[in-house]
C-alpha cells in the first residue's frame, strides 16, 4: 500500500523533542510511531488506551503524592507487607 496522506499537526517544541528522543531510543521515526497509533486505532476501534477525568478523591491522592504528603518509606518488602496487614 502507498503511503501517500500527510497529516500536519502542532506540538510543544520541548513535548516534540523529548518524545522524538523516545522514538531514536525505540528505533523508531515519528512517522513510524505515528502509523502504529493509527493502525491500533483502527485495530480497537478507538483510543488504544483510556481516557479519564480523574474523580476528587483520585486528585487529592495524585496530589498527595506529587507533595509527598502521608508517604511512608520501608526498609524491606517484609516491613511493608507487616505495615500492610494493620
Amino acid at each position: 500500500m502507498s503511503k501517500t496522506a500527510m497529516i500536519r499537526a502542532r506540538t510543544e517544541p520541548k513535548l516534540k523533542s523529548k518524545v522524538e528522543r523516545i522514538f531514536e531510543a525505540l528505533g523508531l521515526t515519528a512517522s513510524e510511531a505515528i502509523n502504529i497509533f493509527y493502525h491500533r486505532v483502527e485495530l480497537e476501534n478507538g483510543l488504544p488506551f483510556d481516557l479519564r477525568i480523574p474523580n476528587a478523591r483520585t486528585l487529592r491522592a495524585m496530589r498527595d503524592v506529587e507533595e509527598k504528603h502521608g508517604l511512608r518509606g520501608f526498609d524491606n518488602a517484609r516491613d511493608m507487607l507487616k505495615d500492610l496487614k494493620k
